[in-house]
């Protein structure tokens, strides 16, 4: 790993640190986004790699809630904030959080190694998996969601870009179904509030 790359690791460490002991000191709310359309096809089959080295493909977490964010570990705002109210949201939610899986997929799979997401999620928080790939399996995912994703360059050297992504987070249903979505600024405080109504709403169908 080059000393810019440490670098980098290192800001993006002490950085979401510092903001998520902030916002587990302070309650934000907004408004709850409304639920998608029933009819919405969302999401599909895909492989990629986990930081252990093992396969996640869309069936792993079956039985599970997943919330679902495309992005980059060299994004500069978006990403680390979005990942850190996940994390938030995870501590509000208490013994339910048990049943939620967070899943970060790089649209950045030159850079993003499955080592280098496994330390970037980790960072933030252990429960969030972080997901890579080749390029191919890194556009047939991105298409199965609809993300979209441009790469410009900042500079002359080989890593000096920075990638215009969607900013979406997906809530699928245990049995893998797209329930609904939330836009990255959504605070830590509503998305427990969602998946915690999801999850109620789901036991008395039961």
């Amino acid at each position: 790993m080059d000393r810019s790359r440490k670098d980098h690791r290192a800001v993006a460490r002490h950085w979401v640190a510092a903001f998520v002991a902030a916002m587990l000191a302070t309650a934000v709310v907004t408004a709850l986004p409304a639920r998608g359309a029933a009819d919405t096809t969302v999401g599909g089959p895909f492989s990629l790699a986990a930081p252990d080295g093992g396969t996640v493909t869309e069936a792993t977490f079956r039985g599970q809630w997943l919330l679902v964010f495309f992005g980059y570990t060299f994004c500069p705002d978006t990403c680390p904030m979005t990942l850190s109210q996940i994390a938030v949201a995870l501590e509000k939610l208490g013994p339910d959080a048990q049943h939620v899986q967070p899943i970060f997929i790089t649209v950045d799979p030159e850079r993003d190694t499955p080592n280098a997401m496994g330390e970037y999620t980790k960072a933030i928080d252990k429960r969030i998996v972080g997901l890579s790939g080749t390029p191919e399996q890194t556009a047939a995912v991105s298409q199965a969601y609809g993300v979209y994703s441009e790469r410009h360059r900042t500079g002359p050297g080989l890593n000096d870009y920075l990638i215009d992504h969607s900013t979406y987070i997906y809530i699928m249903s245990p049995d893998g179904k797209f329930v609904r979505g939330m836009s990255a600024d959504t605070s830590a405080d509503a998305i427990a509030a969602i998946l915690r109504n999801l999850m109620t709403e789901a036991r008395n169908r039961d």
